[in-house]
């Protein structure tokens, strides 16, 4: 069943922008991910916060996803975002 990781992103410089931009799309094609959107986000109804963009992305299993967010090379990229952005991530199955 697929999984989608959806994450909500609010930068507040640009200086890690190019290395993580330039090193992501090789870690998800590694788990087999799939970028479905990235895109500021318009709030329809609630409190969430959804940050300034919304990224969507598709792995083939939850496995798959977690196996990404635990990749070596994500983790360096996880520090690097944490140095100019506040990032929420969640994970939620297909039907």
């Amino acid at each position: 069943m697929a999984a989608y990781a959806i994450g909500f992103i609010t930068a507040h410089n640009t200086d890690w922008q190019k290395e993580y931009g330039e090193k992501m799309p090789a870690v998800f094609a590694r788990h087999q991910g799939k970028v479905l959107a990235k895109s500021g986000a318009q709030k329809l109804e609630g409190d969430l916060q959804v940050g300034a963009m919304v990224v969507v992305v598709e792995f083939p299993t939850a496995e798959h996803a977690q196996a990404w967010y635990t990749d070596p090379e994500h983790e360096h990229l996880k520090q690097l975002r944490r140095t100019g952005a506040d990032f929420d991530l969640i994970l939620v199955n297909g039907i």
